[in-house]
């Protein structure tokens, strides 16, 4: 399997405009409202050449200067008419364009949270936050400027060409001299840049990915002296972005130079018919002049809306990625609701692999009665944390079914994140309407409640990115304050005191016990004292149930727990 093919996926270009259609479709009449503005601004502005060509049939022909005045006061007229309809109207597009990005961004999230564990970690964190981050920015570029400006544009040269029409039809046709030269250009750029932009996004993605990797394990690389090698698969992979960058830049040169070719093109056509009917009397020296005018000013429109087909290239890029995430249907899941019986977790011929043939869990069956505490142990490898995330629903077995509660089991593993923003926040993701008695009865449930009064602000206080940091052992205990609330009939601790030292650990145990009371539970049992206090202990090897039963039965059996349970306790000594 290749690289290409463990990305995340991406839409195509009809599915993004489908989609694209659907955030629209709210927004129908601001939208209408947005196009008519930008029309009746452009067209105000449209009056600017006949005006100036009509000043120059005034000077030619010696009028008073009282035509002229009026002409004058015309030209400040249309320009302040056309910047405030034209302001309007790309401030409204702007709006529009931001609530369609917004509701987008919301459905990716949506879908990302659903995308199974496994898919992610082979595709990489990279992909994943280059898609929100960087094609997010491009997107968002586009959106406020690009869009509004492109739209602006394609009315001007619409409207320029009606007006040049009206002032005699033979000045449209001389204009239109460029258009070939210009479609062209159009039609070999974007044949070009559409892949481009493509493997840029990639390469970004697969130097983020790398970036990150090396960031989060910078103390491992320290320590196993392989900064230069990691340095260099950095470096390599920056400048293969840089070189895909540097590809743009050039084709986007080659673009602007066929692009002048086309103006000049245009220009000369336009200023030779003018001669010849003024020469011929068909116009006046006003109205060739007025023509040249709509012709040059057709320049910036028509270089704005070709350059932003570049900008469009690039944001249609990152929105195909976008909706590729976005568009994603949920998961499917083999997993039954429990029975109304005895047992709250129900596991027959569970089989899981993370690829294909080389499974890590074998023929699991496992039944948890309603209030039973069952602890899994085993060497490192045994497949405890995979089988407590298949039971959570984390992954989908290979083969075989897990029956439990839907919707009612919480995990906690040894890895907690604290959300950025007040604590008292971070506690009401369990229980959204959660009242603060209830935050400080769940506080005190864990310890917590004391060392949580005595910050800065209390209830208040940011923590997380950015505000006050919190030790491993506090971080596991709003992890099980938010337990409480989420008050779920089954919860699973993967390891959950593993990451908080000795004292720490012995605290956090005390804690969980606390956390789980009433609860039916599956504890994944990084310390034994864990196991000795449950009410039986599965023992893993390999992927496979090799003993069952409470900590003194298989002490005196003498199998595979009674050689972990010596080996631990030998080593407790010196911890």
């Amino acid at each position: 399997m290749t690289a290409e093919t463990l990305l995340l996926p991406t839409a195509t270009g009809r599915r993004t405009r489908a989609l694209l259609r659907v955030l629209a479709r709210p927004h129908r009449g601001r939208l209408a409202g947005a196009f008519a503005l930008l029309i009746a601004g452009t067209a105000a502005g449209l009056a600017t050449p006949p005006l100036l060509g009509h000043i120059v049939d005034l000077a030619t022909h010696g009028a008073d200067t009282t035509g002229i005045v009026v002409a004058g006061a015309g030209l400040v007229a249309a320009a302040v008419t056309e910047a405030a309809l034209a302001g309007f109207g790309v401030a409204v597009l702007a709006q529009v364009g931001e609530g369609m990005l917004a509701r987008l961004r919301e459905r990716f999230v949506e879908s990302a949270l659903r995308l199974p564990l496994e898919q992610v970690e082979r595709a990489g964190a990279g992909d994943l936050t280059s898609r929100v981050t960087n094609d997010v920015a491009v997107i968002a570029e586009a959106v406020r400027s690009a869009l509004p400006e492109f739209a602006r544009s394609l009315f001007t040269i619409g409207l320029t060409l009606a007006g040049m029409a009206v002032l005699d039809w033979r000045f449209l046709v001389a204009a239109l001299v460029a258009v070939p030269v210009q479609a062209y250009t159009v039609r070999w750029y974007a044949g070009r840049a559409v892949p481009l932009y493509a493997r840029q996004r990639v390469a970004v993605a697969a130097q983020q990915h790398h970036l990150l990797a090396t960031i989060d394990g910078a103390p491992t690389i320290r320590s196993l002296r392989i900064a230069d090698e990691h340095r260099g698969r950095v470096a390599a992979r920056s400048q293969q972005a840089v070189d895909l960058l540097l590809r743009g830049v050039a084709l986007q040169t080659r673009f602007y130079a066929r692009l002048h070719v086309a103006e000049f093109a245009g220009l000369a056509a336009v200023l030779a018919t003018g001669y010849f009917l003024v020469r011929g009397d068909a116009v006046s020296i006003g109205t060739a002049t007025a023509a040249a005018l709509y012709f040059h000013g057709l320049f910036g429109p028509i270089n704005v809306a070709l350059a932003l087909v570049d900008d469009a290239q690039a944001a249609s890029s990152g929105l195909d990625r976008l909706v590729g995430v976005a568009d994603l249907a949920p998961p499917a899941r083999s997993r039954a609701a429990a029975s109304a019986g005895p047992d709250a977790v129900l596991v027959e011929g569970l089989d899981f692999a993370y690829h294909p043939h080389r499974p890590v869990l074998r023929g699991i069956d496992l039944r948890i009665g309603r209030g039973e505490r069952v602890a899994v142990v085993g060497s490192s490898g045994a497949g405890k944390t995979t089988l407590a995330k298949v039971i959570a629903g984390v992954h989908a077995p290979t083969a075989g079914r897990v029956a439990v509660p839907a919707g009612e089991v919480a995990l906690i593993t040894q890895e907690v994140h604290v959300f950025a923003g007040p604590l008292a926040d971070d506690l009401r993701l369990a229980r959204p309407g959660a009242t603060e008695d209830e935050l400080r009865g769940a506080l005190a449930a864990v310890d917590a409640l004391g060392w949580v009064e005595q910050l800065p602000d209390g209830l208040a206080t940011a923590v997380g990115a950015g505000g006050h940091v919190l030790t491993a052992t506090q971080a596991q205990q709003l992890a099980f304050a938010r337990l409480i609330l989420a008050d779920p009939p089954v919860a699973i601790l993967d390891e959950a005191t593993a990451e908080a030292g000795s004292a720490g650990a012995r605290l956090l145990e005390r804690v969980a016990g606390a956390a789980l009371r009433g609860r039916t539970a599956l504890i994944v049992a990084h310390r034994l004292t864990q196991a000795v206090t449950a009410d039986r202990i599965v023992v893993l090897e390999a992927g496979q149930v090799v003993e069952v039963g409470a900590h003194r039965e298989l002490i005196e059996r003498g199998g595979p727990y009674a050689t972990l349970w010596q080996a631990w306790s030998d080593h407790r000594p010196t911890e």
